[in-house]
């Protein structure tokens, strides 16, 4: 019996309390506190609730702050009327589990069921996935830990006990203010209704928080989302290159600007771009469709281009290569639907056969749709061979060692979508899909189940 005990605790341990040490202490994988002066960020866990949550975003919008709303599922299903004002005032969503459960008390596949249904809730709603998670308490297991499911992770450098009704507005106000500096990341409650909380504890909060955005404004601090204190960061650490990659990556950007313009590149998304497009004809060996079609010389296709920018950004912020692909994989799944429309709503895109780029992906583009082929021997296969292996050891965070360790894998791969599968996965579906496409394929993409991509970048022929 002694021993069953130890082997539980020594199980116990290693599936959440060491990840939850590692992650809370040493911020390992995890995002908990920004160093950019003049910003702060507001985040909120547990709503939407249909008494605070209100009053909170009228009081964000009275002094211009923008907040990050961490929501639990099942309270975002209940008021989606409140999730769609969150977004449509410019705030953020992130995901807060379905419900309000520790990650230490759930198996991985609970925890990932989760992450999908909030998430398909909260796209239902927006019309946009969100990328960001802070798991409750913030509690994470070792599966969290270790394969981090695509979302990125945001814990938080400062908490204050607002989910408590006698923790009261004038002590809130006083510890919030003792944290009111550049680079902090302030947990509060806008719903009191789990586990521990009082339901009538947000108005201690609010009452607080008006105080502290008031003298907010006094130091000439700003409350911004997470994902812009991140963007920040990143822009800070690009400043830390070396003079010869500063270099690098300001000639390469300009390439990119030259590219777009010679070329006439378009783009799918251009608030956060990361496939850009253009209308073209094949010049290719020809290949099989899964249609049961052939896409051959001649045939017009859309070629498409990642964006150089959003490449380097990805590189700056990942520590692995995993993150890498895991970060453009969700990029993508975001842009195919905005590509299929525009093949739905413009006349000119009615005729092509398909999608095509040029890739050194060797895993998990057959996921999306795509077939993958061989790159023919010659000039063009061995010139792109060079740039993309260029582009690796920019944007990667380890930069030419990763080409030292695995340049036998990194050969050029064309990519190509047939028109009926990418309509059928992503467009709209109405009328004018089944016209297009015939018949329906797979519905979304899981990322929780998708093997994970090299680093890629697409290339014109």
């Amino acid at each position: 019996m002694q021993t069953l005990l130890l082997w539980l605790f020594y199980i116990s341990s290693f599936y959440a309390f060491i990840p939850g040490i590692i992650t809370r202490f040493f911020g390992f994988r995890v995002f908990r506190r920004g160093t950019v002066e003049g910003t702060f960020a507001l985040t909120f866990d547990d709503g939407p609730d249909p008494v605070y949550t209100p009053q909170l975003l009228d009081l964000l919008k009275q002094y211009g702050m923008k907040g990050t709303f961490f929501i639990v599922g099942s309270h975002a299903e209940r008021h989606p009327e409140i999730v769609k004002r969150i977004h449509d005032e410019g705030h953020l969503i992130g995901i807060h589990n379905y419900v309000h459960k520790s990650n230490w008390l759930m198996r991985p596949k609970s925890v990932r069921s989760q992450l999908k249904r909030t998430d398909d809730i909260i796209y239902k709603i927006t019309g946009e996935r969100p990328t960001y998670y802070r798991p409750p308490w913030g509690s994470l297991n070792l599966f969290d830990f270790a394969k981090n499911s695509g979302y990125r992770i945001v814990l938080w450098s400062s908490m204050f006990g607002d989910w408590r009704i006698r923790t009261g507005a004038d002590t809130l106000t006083r510890r919030m203010k003792l944290k009111l500096k550049a680079g902090e990341v302030m947990l509060l409650h806008d719903c009191g209704n789990t586990m521990g909380a009082d339901p009538e504890a947000p108005e201690q909060m609010l009452i607080a928080l008006r105080r502290v955005l008031e003298e907010a404004k006094h130091q000439d601090l700003t409350s911004i989302r997470i994902d812009e204190m991140m963007t920040q960061e990143r822009r800070a650490a690009s400043m830390k290159l070396s003079f010869g990659k500063r270099i690098l990556v300001s000639l390469w950007l300009l390439w990119e600007k030259a590219f777009h313009k010679v070329f006439r590149l378009e783009t799918a998304t251009p608030e956060d771009p990361m496939l850009h497009f253009r209308l073209t004809s094949y010049h290719g060996k020809m290949i099989d469709l899964a249609d049961g079609t052939q896409l051959e010389k001649g045939d017009q296709v859309l070629e498409l281009h990642f964006d150089n920018k959003k490449l380097f950004e990805i590189g700056s912020r990942s520590r692995s290569e995993m993150q890498i692909a895991i970060q453009m994989i969700r990029a993508v799944q975001h842009d195919l639907p905005a590509v299929a429309q525009m093949v739905l709503d413009r006349p000119e895109f009615h005729k092509i056969k398909g999608l095509y780029a040029v890739t050194m992906i060797t895993r998990g583009p057959e996921q999306f749709g795509f077939i993958l082929e061989d790159l023919p021997p010659g000039l063009f296969a061995s010139s792109t061979r060079v740039y993309l292996k260029l582009l690796l050891s920019v944007i990667h965070p380890k930069g030419q060692s990763r080409l030292k360790e695995g340049s036998r894998r990194m050969e050029p791969k064309t990519l190509v979508m047939p028109i009926g599968v990418l309509l059928s996965r992503y467009a709209v579906k109405d009328t004018r899909l089944h016209d297009a496409a015939g018949s329906h394929l797979e519905e979304d993409l899981d990322l929780n189940e998708l093997p994970l991509a090299n680093t890629a970048k697409s290339l014109s022929s």
